[in-house]
């Protein structure tokens, strides 16, 4: 058939490609970044066979990068730490929700599946913070490992940064707050327990949802819930004290479970909470719809007005003060159930664990790095 062969007023019609979700992937789309200087937009031209474009796998690379500096300093009022270093950027466990997502785009890739697919990992971290450290302007303050980032996600197992960093702060006697999703935390208790001992070390484990067909799509590639349940325990049995951090609530989807998570992960030793209402910047925003619109279409709007009323009207609003707990009736609806809950339960706040952490035994690494990496003294 030829091009002659199409009446001459006719023009071919494109139909646009339904979201549908990947296995094992978080983002539904691979959205362009806000920095991207031209916009593409798929398109169904029929050639494609049905779900062939939603099975193809989408693969995990890993990174290996060179890092100018390793520790990130922040003034916000909302977070009771003001260092935290990130050992990977990007994360596989796929979080939708993830407010590091837009971060991506710096680098020219998506905050979508490349976020969860190419992941930066830098490998001079150990050696960046031991510098650091090894600096006579350096003042010991808590640093929060993970945050932007999980420090424990699958790339971690083989390389082992985390590890290494956990060895200088070890070392040096430096109080360190971790956050993570992963049961891989469990690995480096040897390390952790021991900062423990000496009030250096505490753990907080994020949990999101109890129900485990949620947490597939939700949070795809970390840890099934009740696994993160184990996790508190045998931290809290190896002496390490666990906070279990509910982040972000969801309305209609994640937020029906908020007493029920304070009470399983306080049975599992938690001694410390915190929530965060779901924050969506930038390119968050749109991939979250689009991740409710493949798995919720009967609530998607729902959900979205709901977060609106407690951001003003707005999909998010990034205010210090609003941005994480939100604001209006049902915000203050979510922060009374959630202090009436920890309440009854008996638990403390994750900040002020946070601030419990002891810096006054800080010793510098010594000496310059010798035969094989090893350090030795002047003397």
């Amino acid at each position: 058939m030829s091009d002659n062969d199409f009446p001459a007023d006719s023009q071919p019609v494109l139909i646009h490609r339904p979201l549908a979700a990947r296995k094992g992937r978080g983002a539904v789309t691979n959205l362009q970044g806000r920095y991207e200087t031209q916009a593409r937009e798929a398109f169904d031209d029929g050639w494609a066979g049905d779900g062939d474009e939603a099975a193809a796998a989408f693969k995990t690379e890993v990174i290996e990068e060179q890092a100018r500096s390793i520790l990130t300093r922040n003034a916000s009022p909302d977070v009771p730490f003001d260092v935290s270093l990130n050992p990977y950027r990007g994360c596989e466990h796929g979080c939708i929700y993830c407010f590091a997502r837009p971060t991506h785009s710096y680098l020219g890739l998506s905050p979508g599946l490349d976020f969860e697919s190419r992941i930066y990992a830098k490998v001079n971290a150990p050696e960046l913070l031991r510098r650091e450290l090894a600096r006579p302007s350096y003042v010991p303050e808590s640093i929060a490992l993970g945050v932007n980032t999980d420090a424990y996600q699958p790339c971690e197992r083989g390389l082992r940064l985390t590890r290494r960093v956990l060895e200088v702060l070890h070392e040096c006697g430096h109080p360190v707050a971790v956050i993570t999703k992963s049961s891989l935390i469990e690995r480096d208790i040897d390390l952790l327990a021991a900062m423990a001992e000496k009030h250096q070390a505490m753990a907080a484990v994020t949990i999101t949802t109890l129900d485990p067909a949620i947490a597939r799509t939700l949070e795809p590639r970390a840890a099934a819930p009740t696994r993160r349940l184990r996790t508190i325990r045998t931290l809290t049995d190896a002496g390490i004290p666990v906070g279990v951090s509910i982040a972000p609530v969801i309305p209609f989807v994640t937020e029906p479970d908020l007493e029920r998570i304070l009470a399983a992960a306080v049975d599992a030793g938690a001694v410390a909470a915190s929530h965060i209402v779901l924050r969506l910047p930038w390119e968050v925003n749109p991939l979250f719809q689009q991740w409710l619109e493949a798995h919720f279409p009967d609530r998607a709007r729902r959900v979205m007005n709901r977060i609106r009323d407690m951001r003003g009207g707005k999909d998010y609003d990034a205010d210090f003060g609003k941005r994480m707990h939100g604001e209006g009736v049902w915000a203050d609806l979510i922060r009374q159930r959630f202090d009436k809950a920890t309440a009854r339960l008996g638990i403390g706040s994750r900040s002020e664990g946070y601030a419990r952490l002891d810096a006054s035994q800080f010793r510098r690494p010594s000496g310059k790095s010798g035969i094989a990496g090893k350090q030795f003294d002047l003397f």
